[in-house]
C-alpha cells in the first residue's frame, strides 16, 4: 500500500500544531493557577465594576466584611447549582458580616444577566465582569471560581469549580473569623 506523502506531511503538521498549542495552553493555565494560589494570605486585588443596578462597586467598599467573591456565568450549570446556596448563606451570614458578590463573566448583556439573577432569586450584588479583573485574580480557568476574603481584605481561600455546600459554608466561617470580631483596618 502506497501512502501519499502530502497527506503524511499534513497529518504531521496538524499533530505538531496540536502539541505546540496544547503545551502552551497547559503552561499558561498552570502559571495562572499558581498566581491565583499566590493570592492566599495577600490583600485581594481591588477592582471597580458596574452592578446590575448601574452603580459602580469596588471590592474595597466591603472592607470590614467577609466577602465571597464568585465568578460565574449564565450558561454555567455548576453555577446554577451553587447560586441558591449563596442566596441562603447570604441570608444566614449577612447579619454577621458576610457579603456575597457575584461577578458575571459571560457575554450576555445586562438585561439577560438581570433576568437570570431574578429567576435565581439572587439577594446579593451582581457585577458585570471583565477579563482584566479575572486576570488580577490569577485568571479564571474554570467557572464557577470563588475567592474567600477575610474582613481584613486578605484572600483566605480560592476554589475552582463546584464544591459542596458544607465546604462553602466552612470557608465562609473562616472568612468571618471569630464571631463578633472585626479585623482592624
Amino acid at each position: 500500500m502506497k501512502r501519499d506523502p502530502v497527506i503524511l506531511i499534513i497529518v504531521a503538521v496538524v499533530i505538531s500544531l496540536m502539541l505546540v498549542f496544547g503545551i502552551q495552553k497547559t503552561r499558561h493555565q498552570s502559571s495562572r493557577q499558581t498566581s491565583g494560589s499566590k493570592l492566599q494570605g495577600q490583600l485581594a486585588p481591588d477592582f471597580a465594576l458596574p452592578s446590575l443596578e448601574g452603580r459602580t462597586l469596588k471590592l474595597s467598599d466591603f472592607r470590614g466584611k467577609a466577602v465571597l467573591l464568585n465568578f460565574w456565568a449564565t450558561w454555567c450549570e455548576p453555577c446554577k447549582v451553587e447560586m441558591p446556596w449563596f442566596v441562603e448563606l447570604q441570608s444566614k451570614y449577612g447579619p454577621q458580616g458576610l457579603q456575597v458578590l457575584g461577578v458575571a463573566m459571560d457575554d450576555s448583556g445586562s438585561k439577560e444577566i438581570a433576568e437570570f439573577s431574578r429567576k435565581m432569586g439572587v439577594n446579593y450584588p451582581i457585577l458585570i465582569g471583565k477579563d482584566a479583573v479575572g486576570d488580577q485574580y490569577g485568571g479564571i480557568p474554570y467557572l464557577p471560581s470563588s475567592f474567600y476574603i477575610g474582613r481584613d481584605g486578605k484572600v483566605i481561600d480560592r476554589i475552582f469549580g463546584l464544591v459542596s455546600r458544607s465546604d462553602i459554608e466552612a470557608d465562609i466561617q473562616k472568612a468571618l473569623g471569630p464571631t463578633g470580631q472585626v479585623a482592624e483596618k
